[in-house]
């Protein structure tokens, strides 16, 4: 099943436009119409009912091909809260905002800034976890100021002035979104990455210097030896947290650990799979006319995103510390 997922993934991603700006609304329709634009979300809700693993499917084949669209904000996060909190979804792209808000909750209305909100200038409802509630936002009316990543992806400074509608939920979800947004920016950027070097090794084979292409020169052939090692630990740390998530929920220690080691190896791979792609490249590597940026300014934007390697490095070492010497191996491997 998963292979044909990739194939069609593969195929709606690449005939997408990632040479624009902003929101890709032909893309946002096309996977509307296949069912990827809300694959893990309920089916009763609109959703496809898929699982994590071909949540990371089709994210990477997103990274990949740098597709400009809220995947992970709709499906795996906004989405999923709405859902849980039994609040309709509005049609279209959603996104989740974080920040502190004045909720009057008697009068439904809330007023603050949220900053740095993904895509907001083209979501139907920006969505945020106040405590145990879940509120939507019509952006309708809201002021809206644009800004950008280093990927030039929309993240927006939202000022809140009105009515909002709001849900209790469990008091577990704002750790439940955590994980969610780190194994979504995970999934992307090992689909990233493996763009970076899939650009670097065609480059490698075109580019000709000393009467040969640079890639059978063994100092090049060794360089992207390394970026691939680093793609493949990126992809199959993602693999075994979807497996993770499928089997055992985000509420499991074992999915807590699972998705903290992805989300860390994909950012640690996000710098050296850059670092490498732009020296086989060379300086044409650096210029905007050049295709790699698409890949290489997302590497280094989602790096940081949902939280860097450190912080994740950080989670990890306290999982291993706080399970003690003799449950330090079950948590490891997975096992009872």
């Amino acid at each position: 099943m998963n292979d044909d997922l990739l194939d069609l993934a593969t195929s709606v991603f690449a005939a997408a436009d990632a040479d624009g700006v902003g929101f890709d609304a032909t893309l946002w329709d096309t996977l509307t119409e296949t069912g990827l634009a809300r694959l893990t979300l309920p089916e009763e809700v609109g959703g496809s009912g898929a699982g994590f693993a071909e949540s990371a499917v089709v994210l990477a084949a997103a990274g990949e091909h740098a597709a400009r669209v809220p995947l992970v904000e709709t499906d795996l996060l906004a989405g999923w809260l709405l859902a849980s909190a039994e609040i309709p979804l509005p049609d279209g792209p959603l996104t989740v905002a974080t920040g502190d808000l004045d909720i009057a909750r008697t009068e439904r209305r809330a007023a603050g800034v949220l900053r740095r909100v993904p895509w907001a200038r083209a979501a139907a409802g920006i969505v945020m976890l106040a405590g145990d509630s879940v509120v939507l936002f019509d952006p309708a009316g809201l002021e809206i100021a644009d800004g950008a990543n280093v990927a030039e992806e929309p993240r927006d400074t939202v000022t809140v002035d009105a009515a909002v509608t709001a849900a209790g939920v469990g008091d577990r979800a704002g750790a439940e979104l955590r994980l969610r947004a780190a194994f979504g920016r995970a999934a992307l950027l090992s689909g990233a990455a493996s763009g970076a070097l899939a650009a670097a090794v065609q480059y490698a084979g075109e580019r000709v210097q000393f009467g040969r292409p640079i890639g059978r020169f063994q100092a090049v052939q060794q360089q992207l030896a390394l970026a691939a090692a680093e793609v493949a630990a990126a992809r199959s740390a993602v693999a075994v947290a979807a497996r993770t998530v499928d089997a055992d929920g985000f509420g499991a220690a074992s999915a807590t650990l699972a998705v903290a080691a992805a989300k860390s190896r994909a950012s640690e791979a996000a710098g050296v799979v850059a670092r490498i792609a732009h020296q086989v490249h060379g300086a044409i590597g650096f210029t905007r006319e050049h295709r790699l940026r698409h890949t290489t300014t997302r590497l280094w934007a989602w790096r940081d995103e949902d939280g860097s390697e450190a912080e994740w490095n950080e989670l990890i070492g306290g999982l291993a510390i706080g399970s003690g010497s003799a449950e330090l191996w079950s948590l490891v491997a997975g096992t009872p």
